[in-house]
């Protein structure tokens, strides 16, 4: 190793590698100049309404095109001055150099859109790092590819139809991450993208899009898989094993997994209804694979299984209609007068701007109490996902401003006592 830095800084003292040297400046003066043209014109064409969104993506381009542009203008330096009969040695080992450094830029971006919120990026951030940066030290030693004989002689695994090498192996776990990388990150551009296409409703624009990434990654596996050479057709046995095992093992699993897909198909529960299940009472902010995300008035998300959206009860505030009647119960003293507490109480609804005035409010008398009178105020909404509780508090607050300015009193229960006085029979 100590050799080669002699012999590359001795290079250096002639006069012709300060062609390499030239070449090297004016490809990185070149790429910093063409990175900033880059970036005014993302930021002069883009419609981006978030600022830190917008910075977000100028810098990630900008630091995958840097490298990319760097490597190309070094390659072609490279070949010009070889045709030239000049020294290359220099520009030969830099080139690697960027790639390595795209490699890794290039790589890190697609792990960060294909899993935006894992807690493992940083982790497979620095895995990847690992990996390029000792491949192209290896490279630049010249033990990459003694390294790369030997583990291609060792075999980890070796059946009548299939041999597979720890290079095999490397590779395959190699392509496993790049396919996958590719296919997730792939999928989440389809699902954005059907977001905006308004003539499918929600359901099918999850449906399509869980469609897509089960085809995409069942290809990445499949492509993985062959390019080390194992074919599905000398798995048959194993897969067949194996698929009895996890249909006994995971059979809930796959339940909720097929109950993900009828939910979405049928369209009983689409992201943005309004559902109770059991005590559960929220909207619906995302169906997954094997769940469905419910956010309760408190905030509080919970996770209930396809399975038991499908087999239980489920009362859908929104289903086809979003409209919702809400009842509420008032009583009066049977001294006070009935009509007038039941326009007070539709007035309280008509001021708050929440209430539909079609159906409109109505107050009805249900019956005579043990205490009082039994009124109760029928209202409709359109936005359950705002609350019941808080529209209801907010009308009975009106209501009992109203009833103390008319003089109506609410009366509580009573009981009358009577205490009968025993005589003594001597």
């Amino acid at each position: 190793m100590l050799d080669k830095v002699f012999v590359y800084l001795k290079e250096f003292a002639t006069l012709q590698q300060s062609y390499q040297l030239l070449v090297l400046i004016v490809s990185v003066s070149f790429s910093y100049w063409l990175n900033g043209i880059y970036e005014k014109s993302i930021a002069k064409h883009s419609d981006n309404k978030d600022p830190s969104r917008l910075l977000q993506t100028i810098q990630t381009i900008c630091r995958i095109v840097f490298p990319l542009t760097l490597s190309l203008l070094i390659f072609l330096g490279e070949f010009i001055l070889d045709r030239l009969s000049l020294p290359t040695t220099i520009l030969h080992i830099a080139l690697p150099l960027f790639l390595a450094m795209a490699a890794v830029r290039l790589m890190i971006h697609f792990l960060r859109a294909a899993l935006p919120n894992s807690q493992w990026i940083t982790t497979g951030e620095t895995i990847i790092s690992a990996l390029v940066w000792g491949t192209f030290v290896f490279y630049s030693l010249g033990w990459l590819q003694p390294i790369l004989v030997t583990l291609d002689s060792v075999y980890i695994l070796s059946l009548e139809s299939i041999k597979l090498s720890i290079l095999g192996f490397l590779k395959l776990i190699l392509m496993l991450i790049l396919l996958l990388l590719g296919s997730l990150w792939l999928s989440h551009q389809l699902e954005q993208h059907l977001k905006s296409v308004t003539i499918l409703d929600k359901s099918m624009q999850v449906a399509m899009g869980k469609i897509l990434k089960f085809v995409l990654i069942t290809t990445a596996l499949v492509s993985a898989l062959s390019s080390v050479g194992i074919h599905f057709t000398s798995l048959t046995v194993f897969g067949g094993a194996l698929g009895v095992g996890l249909g006994f093992g995971l059979q809930k699993v796959a339940s909720n997994f097929i109950s993900g897909f009828i939910l979405l198909f049928d369209s009983s529960i689409k992201p943005g209804d309004v559902i109770t299940v059991a005590d559960t009472f929220g909207w619906v902010v995302a169906l997954n694979a094997r769940y469905v995300v419910v956010q309760t008035r408190d905030g509080v998300e919970t996770l209930i299984p396809n399975e038991t959206l499908v087999t239980s009860e489920v009362v859908n505030w929104s289903y086809s209609n979003r409209k919702v009647r809400l009842k509420l119960p008032v009583q009066i003293s049977y001294q006070d007068d009935p009509e007038l507490a039941m326009a007070i109480m539709v007035d309280a609804a008509k001021r708050q701007p929440r209430v539909l005035t079609f159906p409109e409010p109505l107050g009805i008398l249900l019956g005579f109490g043990e205490s009082g009178l039994d009124l109760q105020l029928r209202i409709w909404i359109n936005d359950p996902e705002s609350g019941m509780a808080n529209i209801r508090s907010l009308i009975n607050i009106d209501i009992w401003k109203g009833f103390k300015e008319a003089g109506i009193s609410i009366p509580y229960p009573r009981r009358d006592i009577t205490l009968l006085q025993h005589k003594d029979p001597t």
